[in-house]
């Protein structure tokens, strides 16, 4: 009787055997399941990876026109303020051209009145007439000065190759010893203001000299210093 008992305890459990495989099927269902679940999830990373993307790309290509607009805009305020600043630098420098040259024409009246008294009246003249003469000619001297100072210069032309930017021929002087177009007097002196003329001085011309004109002293001193340059 108990040998019989023991040999039923070996048998194996047929309920236990018949579980086995309900647990297999369960496990493979709710792997089936999870795997269903996972492809909406990774759908759904796809779409925002794309989005985030396209975001990505407008906000590069916004910044490169942000950047295009602020460097043509960095470009336009430099032009402005170079503008400006020549604006700025002709104001001072030609803002007196119209005084100046009013004043050209005192200093022109006041050298007239001077040259119109003859030599021989000036040497037999009282002490008045002499110091009210040199008063005159003081007076011209010093405004010539004045606006000297603020950048009105002298053109001294004589001996120069005629240029009628600031030149104005007023008759021709047959000579075949100077070369042709070179100013051989000076009627009327000229004067700049800067790099512009405000009035041109009034000269004669050399005509029937040689073809080749000869070096004027403002290309001698040019050319000196570009030899000093050099060396």
């Amino acid at each position: 009787m108990i040998e019989k008992q023991l040999a039923m305890n070996d048998r194996p459990d047929k309920h236990e055997a018949s579980e086995m495989p309900a647990d297999g099927a369960e496990e493979v269902k709710v792997e089936a399941a999870n795997d269903d679940q996972a492809t909406p999830e990774s759908g759904a990373e796809d779409g925002e990876f794309a989005a985030d993307h396209e975001a990505f790309l407008r906000l590069a290509t916004e910044n490169e026109e942000l950047k295009d607009r602020a460097l043509r805009i960095a470009a336009e305020m430099e032009n402005l303020r170079k503008r400006t600043a020549r604006d700025v630098h002709d104001a001072r420098s030609y803002s007196i051209a119209n005084f100046a040259r009013d004043m050209l024409g005192v200093a022109d009246n006041m050298r007239r009145a001077l040259d119109a008294i003859p030599d021989q009246a000036m040497e037999a003249a009282d002490d008045g007439l002499k110091s009210l003469a040199e008063g005159v000619e003081m007076t011209a001297r010093d405004m010539l000065t004045t606006l000297e100072r603020h950048g009105v210069k002298k053109l001294a032309p004589k001996g120069e190759k005629f240029d009628p930017n600031f030149h104005q021929a007023m008759f021709e002087v047959q000579n075949p010893d100077v070369a042709n177009n070179t100013v051989t007097e000076v009627v009327q002196e000229g004067y700049v203001i800067g790099e512009r003329v405000l009035r041109p001085a009034m000269v004669g011309v050399a005509k029937g000299g040689p073809k080749e004109p000869q070096t004027t002293a403002k290309s001698a001193e040019e050319s000196a210093d570009r030899a000093e340059d050099d060396v």
